[in-house]
């Protein structure tokens, strides 16, 4: 039985060590989709202010108002635009791992840290995820009067698995005319292999340089691309039974900037403690602003918001023009916001 140093398996006799990195189960595939897109307003209001955390763009309103009658005795009235207000915030986060000296010694020069920094990329892909989600938690949990009625309206609840009728009545349901805009479902396996099953989902197909044509392991249902990520939200029912959260979003709804922090990377060496080791930190700055959403920043303690703030309501409200009080205000009008989210049992 292999002995044990800081959690490092060895062998004491053989001296020599192999490292098989454990793979990563989760597929983040919502960070890793065309869900996200660039925004140069974003990345411009928090590369050009000092100590910017937090910002309000302005967003121009349409043209709205009713045309008089062209008779030649009644007035022609005048309206102005509005402009609409979005909150964004930066999300920092950071984290930090040590290796021991001893560690590679005692394994006959298995190098730690270099396993550590080959996973770097991937675990910030888990917290990306984690915050993506946690954003989409706080935008369905909306307490405002215009942002409890998105949540309604955009949120369709299947008593059972879903059915082939789901999809389509859910995005009609969430942006009616507008439900085009929606490019791609995410959902967990078990509700994937449901549609499997039923013989719902399509695969896309690809013809190689021979002209053979072949199924891809991509699928397609109602003409909206599956992708498939067991990090979908999971809860249970009264009945014991698990709901399973899916989300349909158009392409783009998600605006996203890496703002970067001033050391993103650094290694530090303490020669003393343990015997040596070395510690590889690790920080970023990032921005998740769904469209014709606000962050209104009501509850946040620090200038970075934690997950659990984002999954709060009570920060998020509709895009508006910003006046004090809701009946003041003139709110976005939510069927050009292409997020939308079933429940089912499968």
């Amino acid at each position: 039985m292999p002995n044990k140093f800081d959690a490092k398996s060895f062998n004491p006799q053989a001296f020599k060590y192999k490292a098989d990195r454990i793979p990563r189960t989760r597929m983040n595939e919502m960070r890793k989709s065309r869900v996200l897109t660039g925004n140069p307003d974003i990345r411009a209001v928090f590369t050009t202010q000092d100590g910017t955390a937090y910002a309000r763009l302005a967003m121009r309103g349409l043209l709205d108002g009713d045309a008089v009658n062209y008779d030649g005795q009644t007035d022609i009235t005048a309206t102005s635009t509005k402009t609409f207000e979005q909150g964004v915030v930066v999300v920092g986060r950071a984290k930090a791992w040590v290796e021991k000296d001893f560690s590679y010694d005692i394994t006959g020069g298995q190098d730690f840290m270099d396993n550590v920094a080959k996973q770097v990329a991937d675990y910030w892909q888990d917290i990306d995820q984690d915050t993506l989600l946690a954003i989409l938690r706080g935008v369905f949990a909306m307490t405002s009067t215009k942002g409890a009625e998105f949540v309604k309206k955009h949120t369709y609840e299947v008593d059972g698995p879903m059915e082939a009728t789901t999809l389509n009545s859910a995005t009609a349901q969430a942006c009616g005319d507008h439900k085009k805009k929606f490019s791609m479902i995410f959902m967990h396996s078990v509700v994937s292999t449901n549609l499997e099953n039923l013989n719902l989902l399509t695969a896309l197909k690809y013809t190689d340089k021979e002209g053979v044509t072949r199924d891809l392991t991509l699928y397609t249902w109602n003409g909206k691309l599956v992708i498939v990520d067991d990090g979908m939200p999971t809860e249970q029912a009264e009945d014991g039974s698990t709901v399973y959260t899916s989300y349909v979003l158009g392409e783009g709804t998600i605006n996203y900037e890496d703002i970067g922090a001033k050391v993103p990377y650094e290694m530090a060496r303490d020669p003393k403690t343990n015997g040596g080791q070395d510690t590889l930190y690790t920080r970023q700055r990032k921005v998740f602003a769904p469209f014709g959403l606000s962050y209104e920043k009501a509850k946040q303690a620090s200038l970075s918001p934690t997950d659990d703030e984002l999954a709060d309501g009570t920060n998020w409200d509709l895009v508006h023009s910003g006046e004090a009080t809701e009946a003041e205000r003139s709110y976005v009008n939510d069927k050009v916001i292409a997020i939308a989210r079933i429940k089912s049992k499968g």
